[in-house]
């Protein structure tokens, strides 16, 4: 009884040896170790300095959003801006594009106010927006008040895009599940018979567009010694800009 029972023991830990074994490998195939990824930043030519950062934001935005229009090559979407949000403490980010910003009202882009982060942004509107341009290694930072654009802009835009993106915009209940493709490419295909004849495509009440207010920037500049140049703009009533600037560490 008792070497049945020695025998039975052994199996088990031979047996758990292998599941485990089994883990580490499968384990070991889906991970990686990235410590001496590194890329050179900007150098020492290339410092940003008090005297080189414009006194409003938003100009200062335009600068380098020209730079980076310039730097583009055509696998590059200098528009897309990471958006993101929060509702009871669990913070959601995703890309979206930038479809234009001023000082009046901010950054604007266009999403389905049904989607999560239109849920979230009626819950609560505070927002985030990241860009980031590999060429030449710098990332703004918005933080900001999300609003609805009004429903002449969300219009005017909406006819402006082309007909197949209007009709998937009609047709999608976004971030809602769906049991496969070919149900979406039935939908797609029975607007577009609905529609067409026509170009006129209605948009629906629930896609629209969101402004981001800021409240706050911060421009990123890399370098190669780590160093990194960082610029931080808050409101500020007093200030003839309407903006306190100040630099920050690395």
């Amino acid at each position: 009884m008792i070497v049945r029972s020695l025998f039975s023991f052994r199996l088990f830990l031979l047996s758990s040896l292998k599941s485990s074994l089994r883990c580490h490998s499968s384990s070991s195939k889906m991970s990686a170790d990235l410590r001496d990824v590194r890329k050179p930043y900007l150098g020492k030519n290339s410092v940003l300095l008090e005297k080189d950062i414009l006194s409003d934001p938003f100009e200062q935005f335009h600068q380098w959003f020209e730079i980076a229009k310039q730097n583009a090559t055509e696998f590059t979407e200098i528009n897309a801006v990471c958006l993101s949000t929060c509702y009871d403490g669990k913070p959601s980010s995703r890309m979206v594009l930038l479809k234009g910003y001023d000082p009046q009202n901010g950054f604007c882009f266009f999403t389905n106010y049904g989607s999560r982060k239109g849920h979230e942004i009626q819950r609560n509107p505070n927002v985030a927006l990241l860009f980031y341009w590999d060429n030449p290694r710098r990332q703004v930072r918005v933080e900001g008040i999300a609003s609805k654009v009004p429903d002449d802009v969300s219009e005017e835009y909406f006819n402006k895009r082309p007909k197949k993106s209007r009709i998937a915009a009609r047709i999608s209940e976004q971030s809602k599940p769906v049991d496969s493709r070919e149900t979406l490419e039935q939908r797609q295909k029975d607007e577009e018979e609905q529609y067409k004849d026509v170009e006129k495509v209605p948009r629906p009440n629930f896609w629209g567009g969101f402004y981001v207010k800021p409240e706050k920037f911060e421009f990123w500049q890399g370098q190669s010694d780590r160093l990194h140049d960082r610029f931080v703009f808050e409101r500020d009533s007093s200030s003839k800009d309407g903006w306190f600037c100040q630099r920050i560490q690395p």
